[in-house]
C-alpha cells in the first residue's frame, strides 16, 4: 500500500501541494495569532476575575502553538498573512468587547471561535498526506487543546451567556472570514 501525498487527487486548478501547505502554515499562524490576541483583550478586561485562570491557561497554549506556527513559517519561507495588524485590533478588540459583556460572554466567544477552529483543522489534516506528517501532527496537536479549550468554555456557562445564538453566530461567521482572507492575503 503506498502512502498518501499532500495534493493527491488534486484536479486542473487547485493549488500545487507546496501552494496548499504555504497556505495552511500562513492561516494557522495568523489563526493562532488571532487567538493570542482575544485572550489578551479578555485579561486585559477580566483581570483577576474567577474565569481568568481558565482564560490564562487557555491563552498558553495558544501562544505555544503560535510559537510552533512562527518557527515553521522561517523554516519552510512561508510568508505570514499581510492582514496580522487587523488581526492584532480586531483579535484584541474581540476580547475586550465580548468580556466586557461579562465572563459567559467571554466563554461565549472562546465556544465559538474554537467550533470553527475545531472543523478546519481537521479539513486541513484530511488534506495532508504522509508527507507532511510534521505539519500533520503539529495541527492534530493543536486542535485538541481548541477541542478542550471549547470544553472549558462551555463548562464556564458560555451557553449561558445572554444573546448566546447571535453572539455565537456573529463570531463564527467573523472566524470563518478571517480564515478564508488569511489563506490568501
Amino acid at each position: 500500500m503506498s502512502a498518501k501525498k499532500t495534493g493527491a487527487g488534486r484536479l486542473p486548478g487547485d493549488p500545487s501541494p507546496e501552494d496548499l501547505v504555504a497556505a495552511m502554515v500562513r492561516v494557522d499562524h495568523a489563526g493562532e495569532y488571532g487567538a493570542a490576541r482575544i485572550y489578551d483583550g479578555q485579561l486585559a478586561v477580566l483581570g483577576a476575575s474567577p474565569t481568568a485562570g481558565a482564560i490564562r491557561r487557555m491563552a498558553e497554549a495558544e501562544k505555544r502553538h503560535l510559537e510552533a506556527f512562527d518557527a515553521m513559517l522561517v523554516r519552510r519561507r512561508v510568508r505570514p498573512t499581510a492582514l496580522a495588524p487587523l488581526w492584532h485590533v480586531a483579535g484584541f478588540a474581540l476580547g475586550a468587547a465580548t468580556a466586557a459583556l461579562g465572563e459567559r460572554a467571554a466563554m461565549a466567544c472562546t465556544a465559538a471561535v474554537e467550533s470553527v477552529i475545531d472543523e478546519h483543522y481537521a479539513k486541513q489534516a484530511d488534506q495532508l498526506g504522509d508527507d507532511e506528517a510534521e505539519l500533520r501532527r503539529l495541527i492534530a496537536d493543536s486542535r485538541a487543546d481548541e477541542i478542550e479549550h471549547k470544553m472549558t468554555a462551555l463548562a464556564h456557562g458560555a451557553a449561558d451567556a445572554p444573546g448566546y445564538e447571535p453572539l455565537t453566530i456573529a463570531i463564527k461567521t467573523a472566524t470563518r472570514v478571517a480564515i478564508w482572507l488569511s489563506t490568501r492575503i
